[in-house]
């Protein structure tokens, strides 16, 4: 039987697990990997060293539990849109689009953090190439399903993964309805097909919804 976690005492402790991951997230983001010290995410939330030890064994624990966030976030969200039923392929990379557009979904500058992070730490950059893969995998499947060979499949998703990845890379600023005019270009670029009117029309309207 596993045994349970004591509840740390709530008149001392103010702040709870996610709390501290949330700021180690945004830590991580703003700052960098090496910027992450117990005492001052404690700072940060406004308690004491204490808190920290009722949730985590150490920094390590923590610095692992970011990685599992991330990866159940951001992977998992690809791999979920990925496989979302459609009736056509042109619907079903609209459906990936929501995933990476919609910023309440694909945490791009979380992504971007874990890979600066990366180029310091080996163990990090396995992960990174594991879910880099895992994500592929994921839209190769989903052209597969649509009739799409192994070999197209698998060029189309890197074609794919790799704009979108590119596209946070270089941080561009476009304007929203600059953006959402190439919608349907990249989806039949992507593709090779042309996609129907109602398929761009739910789109642009999720993510003029999404993006405003």
């Amino acid at each position: 039987m596993t045994k349970t976690a004591a509840k740390p005492p709530q008149g001392n402790i103010k702040a709870t697990r996610e709390d501290w991951l949330n700021v180690a997230m945004d830590i991580l983001i703003s700052d960098g990997v090496a910027h992450l010290k117990i005492t001052g995410l404690g700072e940060r939330l406004g308690v004491s060293r204490s808190s920290f030890y009722w949730y985590f064994k150490s920094r390590k624990d923590l610095l692992e539990a970011l990685l599992r966030a991330w990866e159940d976030g951001n992977t998992g969200i690809v791999q979920h849109h990925a496989a979302l039923p459609a009736r056509t392929i042109t619907e079903a990379v609209c459906n990936l689009f929501r995933a990476f557009v919609d910023p309440r979904l694909f945490n791009h500058k979380l992504d971007f953090a874990v890979r600066e992070w990366a180029r310091r730490d080996g163990s990090v950059r396995r992960v990174i190439d594991r879910n880099d893969r895992a994500r592929v995998a994921a839209i190769t499947a989903m052209f597969a399903r649509h009739g799409h060979s192994a070999a197209d499949a698998d060029v189309r998703a890197r074609i794919l993964y790799y704009q979108q990845i590119g596209y946070y890379a270089l941080d561009l600023s476009e304007p929203l309805e600059e953006r959402l005019r190439r919608v349907e270009g990249y989806v039949q670029g992507f593709t090779g097909q042309r996609p129907r009117a109602e398929e761009i029309a739910a789109l642009v309207a999720y993510l003029r919804k999404a993006l405003a």
